[in-house]
């Protein structure tokens, strides 16, 4: 079993905001062996019906419960999943609970309760950069290729084969037992188009007239891929500047592997990484920053930062990913800090290994590695 101390970190410090973690994130993103891990725990898997059998009546059972800790892993499979929850949170507060699923948990149509104020999440996301070692991991060419969920990557070769069958068990699973969507062949059809254009912006009407469904079915869908962490939708930064759009948002794909399986790429080429490595850095920043307090930015002559983080009245961060920060343009930078002066310019690439700062006439950018992304920006996400 690896040992993943980040998360495990998490999950103890959002234990002490709310006596419910409700631990989320995509299929097979690791989410029952980190559950496993916790020491002092009484682990349950919700898919069995001896499980069900133990939960009929809540109250006895947590009043058994001798451990400091309870794992309730898929417990959307109870029949009354909030109630058992609610018993638990309001009955019993010496217990720490961590139930997991799949998708946001007000998404499970079986919570008539959302737990509001008993519950905090926590989004389990594929590998992290900073995590590689731990999973043998020496060459990042390696992660970008085969994505981050642990089975593909702890594989001794990649399996073409494992990125289609996770398709049609994340339908099957997660999105037709909770979402009762009937289409699979247009919602994977959408879902693959939305992976082969990731870190593109994204135009409903198009994409409906590309995937031969209508407009309020993409709409619906996208709402289901964001509920179930199939995809980070990024709204543009914009501040009153004329040139600076508007609405048309950005879609990212959860994982590099199954941008670069739908991608149809059997090798990554040079002009591949920087598309990839582009994940890897969002995927650092929503580990302390929600989805909805990441953008990017973006004119209508096409200038670009990759990602803006608000912190505070007035006070913008800047983010730029490069592969290789040789020959780095500071033009998009500059045209960003002459609408917005405040925060810090900051470039992360894998080819920096200490940090260090430049001037660029009144900027000051700092390059950085990945692993120093968040203490790079104040206050740190």
């Amino acid at each position: 079993m690896i040992d993943r101390p980040f998360w495990s970190r998490k999950i103890q410090e959002t234990w002490k905001r709310a006596s419910i973690v409700w631990l989320t994130g995509v299929r097979r993103s690791g989410k029952t062996t980190l559950c496993q891990s916790i020491p002092g725990a009484r682990y349950l898997n919700c898919d069995l019906p001896r499980t069900a059998s133990l939960l009929e009546d809540p109250e006895s059972f947590f009043s058994s419960v001798k451990e400091p800790v309870l794992i309730l892993d898929e417990v959307h499979q109870l029949s009354d999943p909030s109630r058992t929850l609610k018993i638990g949170a309001d009955e019993f507060p010496r217990l720490k609970i961590l139930a997991t699923g799949s998708s946001s948990l007000s998404a499970t149509h079986k919570f008539r309760d959302s737990l509001t104020g008993r519950k905090r999440s926590v989004v389990l996301l594929p590998v992290l950069h900073q995590e590689l070692s731990a999973f043998g991991v020496k060459d990042l060419r390696e992660r970008l290729f085969r994505g981050g969920l642990p089975q593909a990557l702890l594989s001794p070769r990649t399996d073409e084969g494992f990125y289609s069958e996770w398709l049609d068990s994340y339908f099957a699973r997660d999105v037709q037992e909770l979402f009762h969507v009937e289409k699979r062949s247009g919602f994977l059809r959408l879902l693959e188009t939305l992976l082969r254009q990731s870190g593109g912006l994204a135009e409903p009407t198009s994409l409906a007239r590309s995937c031969g469904l209508s407009r309020p079915t993409i709409m619906n869908y996208l709402e289901v891929y964001q509920l179930t962490h199939a995809i980070h939708i990024l709204r543009p930064y914009h501040g009153g500047g004329r040139q600076e759009i508007l609405q048309q948002p950005k879609i990212y794909g959860f994982d590099t592997g199954f941008v670069r399986h739908v991608k149809g790429w059997g090798e990554l080429r040079e002009g591949d990484l920087g598309l990839l490595w582009e994940h890897l850095v969002l995927d650092a920043l929503l580990c302390g920053v929600p989805d909805s307090q990441v953008y990017f930015w973006r004119t209508k002559q096409k200038e670009e930062v990759d990602f803006v983080i608000p912190a505070g009245r007035d006070r913008i961060h800047a983010v730029e990913c490069k592969w290789s920060p040789r020959g780095f343009d500071a033009g998009p930078l500059r045209a960003f800090r002459a609408l917005h002066p405040s925060g810090r310019n900051v470039v992360v690439s894998p080819s920096i290994h200490e940090r260090h700062a430049k001037k660029d006439g009144k900027l000051t950018i700092d390059f950085v590695p990945l692993d120093l992304l968040a203490e790079s920006l104040d206050p740190p996400v």
